[in-house]
């Protein structure tokens, strides 16, 4: 008898979730995927279906859900005790795309269809949730208008930073990270001028509010 007969459909869901990609990037996000990672987890194809009868965007959130829970495990909280909120930011965006890069290619295909209008409200969903986690994970506590603000800042941050990621040939994808740590590193700069002329001292003592406030689209 399989030890996966029993499984609850949210459970496999998860069991599924972090090998679809790698049938997605061939086939994908399409039916097909599912029935190739039941296949490889001794799952029943139709009950695979099932748990994932939301389609396409019900499994690529379920990935992004993984990769959400991997993060946290590869930069745990004693690690994350250490750091300076600029550092930690940094640190938990590059574990993510450190576990997103061997499936590229299923990732550009996810975000073509997140970019969908008709996906518009789900594809926001997905970005608030990943912005919230890596916020949490940073120890943010905030409660007030800071606590939105710096969500929808993160999401267009971590959103740019993807769409270099997906085209970074770069040994080690140097190129994204390079492009994060100077988005991060002109929003310091410009708080440390700031704080001159408000007599204010500079660098990590700038409050987490203004240092995520200031985070914005930029040219690459």
């Amino acid at each position: 008898m399989s030890e996966t007969q029993d499984l609850t459909l949210d459970e496999i869901r998860a069991l599924l979730a972090p090998v679809l990609p790698r049938h997605a990037a061939f086939d994908g996000w399409r039916p097909e995927a599912v029935a190739m990672a039941a296949r490889e987890k001794d799952i029943d194809a139709d009950i695979a279906q099932l748990a994932f009868d939301d389609g396409a965007i019900g499994m690529i959130d379920a990935w992004f859900a993984s990769i959400d829970a991997r993060m946290l495990e590869a930069v745990p909280p004693e690690q994350l005790a250490t750091m300076s909120i600029r550092k930690k930011i940094t640190a938990l965006i590059e574990a993510r795309l450190t576990l997103l890069a061997p499936d590229r290619e299923a990732l550009r295909r996810a975000l073509a269809i997140l970019a969908l209008p008709t996906n518009a409200a789900r594809a926001a969903k997905l970005g608030w949730r990943a912005a919230d986690v890596l916020w949490r994970a940073a120890g943010d506590t905030a409660t007030d208008f800071n606590h939105y603000s710096k969500r929808t800042t993160l999401i267009a941050v971590y959103a740019s930073t993807l769409l270099v990621f997906v085209d970074d040939e770069s040994e080690g994808h140097a190129d994204t990270r390079a492009f994060l740590a100077r988005r991060i590193e002109g929003v310091m700069q410009f708080e440390k001028v700031k704080a001159k002329f408000k007599g204010v001292g500079g660098g990590e003592r700038l409050s987490l509010s203004r240092f995520i406030g200031r985070l914005r689209y930029p040219a690459v």
